[in-house]
C-alpha cells in the first residue's frame, strides 16, 4: 500500500510541470482589422540602406503601436548609427552585420 501511494505521488509530481504548459492560444484579431496602420509601407531599396530603412520603419511602427517603449527605440537608433556610417562609407557587409546584431539583441530575429 505504501508503495502504491508513493508511486501515485511521484506520478502526480511528474505530471504537474506538464499541466502548467497546457495553455490555449489567443484568438487572432477579427478579419478586416490590422495591427499596423493601413497606410504603412515597408521602405524599398537594396543593400545596406534598404536594410537599415526597413528596420527603422518596423521600429517606428512598433513604437507608435506601443510594442516597444521610447528607451528601446532610442537604444536601437543609437545602435544603428554605426550601421549608417558603415553604409555611407561603402562597407555594406559591415552595415548589414550591425543591423542583424541589433535585431538579434532586441528580439527581431
Amino acid at each position: 500500500m505504501k508503495l502504491a501511494i508513493r508511486s501515485l505521488c511521484l506520478t502526480g509530481l511528474l505530471a504537474l510541470p506538464l499541466a502548467a504548459c497546457n495553455q490555449t492560444a489567443s484568438a487572432p484579431p477579427p478579419a478586416g482589422t490590422s495591427i499596423t496602420p493601413s497606410g504603412f509601407r515597408m521602405p524599398e531599396g537594396a543593400g545596406c540602406r534598404g536594410e537599415i530603412d526597413r528596420y527603422r520603419a518596423v521600429m517606428s511602427n512598433d513604437l507608435a503601436m506601443g510594442h516597444v517603449n521610447q528607451s528601446v527605440y532610442n537604444q536601437v537608433e543609437r545602435e544603428l548609427g554605426p550601421a549608417d556610417a558603415a553604409c555611407a562609407g561603402g562597407r555594406d557587409a559591415e552595415a548589414v552585420r550591425i543591423v542583424d546584431a541589433t535585431k538579434s539583441r532586441h528580439g527581431y530575429r
